[in-house]
């Protein structure tokens, strides 16, 4: 699977029903069912999609997208959760995409057909425009400050990148984002690259700066004894990280 160009998805997107029932997601259901590989589902203790996703406000019917997708885990659930009227896609940087990776989607969409991939370079970063209910950036958001020739992951500009989720996101639609807190102070790209976490200040500060309204907080994944100055990558805290889930919203028209 060599995921969508963005005017398949724009296809796709167009013939998908949407989200108005306004009814909540099936999401306790699609987190238990059978089918889900064993990797994704041993992640579910730390991670708690169920509640992550109810605080968020995900519903049937949505139009979703997984920003950062990776494998997919979060693409399979919301997908389930919203139903067959509703669909989830993923997008993910080019320079991260190999064959394993097209192999594990090309699985997940015979799983579960209402998903799909998108894939750009990450400074060439492109999206339908009013095309999603609900976004997801799940433990990434930090990355558009990060940089490396190592994985081939350029320096973006993360005002231009929330610019291009907020044209794409509809009016009235959610944004969510989590994300592994760093303590106060430093330039952010230096604490990102150190630690991979950033500043919850600094999430909140841009994605106001970018048109979003800040909706509310959930303090359902904080473990305030973490470390903040270790690493995410640590393997004394690796998967156990103090995260905040921030929820946004773009105002409606």
């Amino acid at each position: 699977m060599r995921g969508f160009t963005l005017a398949a998805a724009a296809l796709l997107l167009g013939s998908a029903s949407g989200g108005a029932q306004a009814k909540p997601a099936d999401i306790a259901p699609a987190v238990a069912g059978s089918g889900r590989p064993a990797d994704a589902v041993a992640l579910d203790g730390s991670r708690k999609p169920a509640e992550v996703l109810r605080f968020l406000g995900l519903e049937q019917g949505d139009r979703a997208l997984d920003l950062f997708a990776g494998s997919g885990y979060y693409t399979e659930i919301m997908a389930r959760a919203v139903g067959p009227k509703g669909l989830a896609l993923g997008w993910d940087p080019a320079n991260f995409m190999n064959d394993k990776g097209r192999a594990a989607w090309a699985e997940l969409k015979a799983r579960v057909p209402n998903t799909g991939l998108m894939v750009t370079p990450a400074d060439a970063f492109a999206l339908p425009t009013d095309a999603f209910d609900f976004v997801l950036l799940h433990m990434v958001y930090h990355d558009t400050y990060w940089q490396s020739e190592k994985y081939r992951f350029p320096r973006i500009d993360p005002a231009a990148f929330l610019r291009t989720v907020y044209a794409a996101t509809k009016p009235g639609g959610t944004v969510g984002v989590i994300d592994h807190v760093a303590a106060s102070g430093g330039e952010t790209r230096d604490v990102v690259e150190k630690l991979h976490r950033i500043d919850p200040a600094r999430v909140r500060a841009d994605f106001e700066a970018a048109g979003f309204v800040f909706d509310g907080e959930s303090d359902v994944l904080r473990i305030p004894a973490d470390d903040h100055s270790k690493n995410v990558f640590d393997p004394a805290i690796r998967g156990k990280t103090d995260r905040f889930v921030y929820r946004f919203r773009k105002p409606a028209r």
